[in-house]
């Protein structure tokens, strides 16, 4: 790692160094640019410190789960992201500092990546603007922080558009090979690499001069490859009735709101699409499809084909989930893909000072986020949040000395049990135990009957921080245990301030039969 960084620190000083020549200045010499590496050095020494700051995020966990029960594929992801962390904590174990240096790890690669694909498309002052641009992002702190899908979809993401480019502007065939197993790869991370062959038809269907690609052998042995490639994932669906493919199809477009159109969610998307890359940046993309448009016409032959194979792998994803938002809630990083081409061909025409001016919001975001992650001034009333698990853990195991023999279970989707489950060597189960549906959870040890008979403690998130402990319990777990009673509730404070609320239940002699709508058997 320390390599990597060093490779990509004397790639970037060169190329500012040398972007500075043309523009007839030297680096240390110019306040301006100084300005910029401070804050970009930074960015880097605040993302760095947090690998060791930031506490257990729900996600983190949830996909640790994976690793700790290898299968060929997940019930809501492909394999690649379980894979990444049992690799890093079988290598320097089961602590949450190797989780976050996963995640930072791999997103470094994604950069040094995105640096040589930039190369291929930008001069020199093209190539410093795209990696200063996408290296201050929001959406590179959260991929070096968080572990999700998204943190090895980007890398092979990147790593296929490299691939592609020989393969198609250079005619190194044998990168199709390359391109086939990279982008099989891709998917093994998340569905969203399906826009990956799509975005390598579209850009030969459009592009006159490359079109006679559609029949070469090599494009057809580049699918063959990548359906190799992602056949454990199709074998797992397979065999668990397509339960994965129908989750993420047609399982979301039922949650759909039909032809009614919600501009609240668009201009959500909007907000947090501008959070995640920082405004300028956010923008400016839209500016450039506005002036794209304007000047084109959708008369894509007449479109630069380097430029037109940059907007086939960024306009496809972006544009495709603006329209969703109007009839669906888009998560923060499903566009993240879009934005590594999308970067790279708005670095063309975005000036020198609109990139000072990104620079600078950014270094405000990131020391409010650092302030927010070292101080927690603002108390998030959500699960979604890295405070407050660790004590949560501690208390529960105190809670299961007293209790000796009960099992421990929450329902609040996934967070809770994931954390838990993190923090303990045997299983804390899900909202399975009462008859929901609790994603992964159903599909790791899920005779339940072995579980009959048995008492059970229920942890129950309050993130609205409401504190009752005489709370009558929720009605559902009635139905699974003859009897359920309040116990004190867990209350994690800082200095002084309630940050985190749990409701905790004993509950006895649990049956699993009491009410099944909806049971693991049909899996």
């Amino acid at each position: 790692m320390a390599q990597i960084l060093h490779n990509l620190n004397t790639h970037t000083l060169e190329a500012l160094r040398k972007y500075n020549h043309i523009r007839g200045f030297e680096v240390l010499k110019d306040r301006k640019t100084t300005v910029l590496l401070l804050i970009l050095v930074s960015i880097l020494i605040i993302r760095i410190s947090f690998i060791g700051v930031m506490g257990l995020m729900p996600q983190d966990a949830y996909y640790f789960f994976y690793s700790e029960h290898p299968a060929l594929s997940y019930y809501d992801h492909p394999p690649a992201v379980a894979f990444l962390l049992w690799s890093f904590t079988a290598l320097f174990g089961k602590k949450v500092f190797v989780v976050k240096l996963a995640a930072s790890f791999v997103t470094l690669l994604t950069l040094f990546s995105f640096y040589k694909l930039s190369r291929y498309f930008l001069d020199v002052q093209g190539v410093v603007k795209a990696n200063i641009l996408l290296f201050s992002t929001t959406m590179i702190s959260i991929l070096s922080l968080i572990v999700t899908p998204d943190v090895p979809l980007l890398l092979f993401w990147t790593l296929s558009l490299i691939t592609l480019y020989f393969a198609i502007f250079q005619n190194k065939k044998i990168y199709w090979l390359w391109s086939g197993i990279l982008m099989g790869l891709a998917f093994d991370s998340k569905y969203t690499a399906l826009f990956l062959p799509f975005g390598v038809f579209l850009f030969l269907l459009l592009t006159p001069s490359y079109r006679k690609m559609l029949l070469s052998p090599w494009l057809y042995a580049c699918m063959l490859l990548f359906i190799a490639t992602i056949s454990p994932v199709v074998i797992w669906n397979v065999q668990h009735d397509f339960a994965s493919f129908k989750f993420q199809s047609v399982s979301r477009a039922g949650e759909m709101k039909g032809i009614h159109i919600s501009i609240i969610d668009f201009f959500g998307v909007i907000g947090h699409q501008a959070f995640l890359l920082v405004p300028v940046l956010f923008f400016s993309l839209l500016f450039g499809l506005w002036k794209m448009i304007k000047k084109y016409r959708l008369k894509f032959s007449t479109i630069p084909a380097r430029r037109l194979f940059l907007l086939c792998f960024f306009v496809p994803v972006f544009a495709g989930f603006l329209v969703i938002s109007f009839f669906y809630w888009v998560k923060i990083n499903w566009m993240m893909p879009a934005y590594i081409t999308g970067i790279i061909w708005v670095s063309s025409y975005l000036s020198d000072k609109w990139v000072r001016i990104q620079l600078i919001i950014t270094a405000v975001i990131h020391v409010a986020v650092a302030a927010e992650i070292i101080f927690y001034p603002v108390v998030i009333k959500s699960d979604d949040t890295w405070v407050g698990w660790g004590e949560l853990a501690k208390d529960v195991q105190q809670l299961k000395n007293s209790y000796p023999n009960y099992f421990v279970f929450s329902a609040d989707d996934y967070k809770t049990s994931a954390v838990l489950n993190f923090y303990f060597k045997e299983m804390i189960y899900g909202k399975n135990i009462v008859g929901q549906p609790a994603l992964q959870f159903d599909y790791i040890n899920t005779n339940l009957q072995t579980l009959a008979g048995k008492d059970a403690l229920f942890i129950d998130s309050r993130p609205d921080l409401k504190i009752n402990d005489t709370a009558s319990p929720p009605s559902f777990l009635n139905k699974y245990f003859d009897q359920v009673k309040p116990l004190p509730s867990i209350q994690i404070k800082r200095e002084n301030r309630l940050v985190r609320s749990f409701n905790v239940y004993v509950c006895h002699k649990y049956d699993p039969y009491g009410y099944l709508p909806y049971t693991t058997d049909n899996h």
